[in-house]
């Protein structure tokens, strides 16, 4: 499904949507809104990354699970 939405934009910016968006104008937003959302993600990704490695107690649970998936125990 596609919404649709109105918004202005500075002159300067338009010429230059104009000029690489050609005639699918949308398409080319879309595309920059797809990598700034993934771009967004993976620096969430890695701020909960970096701080589940500074979680000492955290790091201390994973270390005695791996323990446990490692003991050779078949349930």
């Amino acid at each position: 499904m596609t919404e649709r939405a109105t918004f202005s934009l500075e002159e300067e910016n338009f010429a230059f949507l104009t000029r690489v968006g050609g005639a699918n104008k949308s398409a080319y937003i879309n595309e920059l809104l797809r990598r700034e959302k993934e771009k967004i993600l993976a620096e969430l990704i890695f701020q909960a990354n970096r701080e589940e490695a500074e979680d000492l107690d955290y790091q201390e649970e994973l270390s005695a699970w791996e323990e446990t998936l490692c003991d050779g125990l078949n349930g």
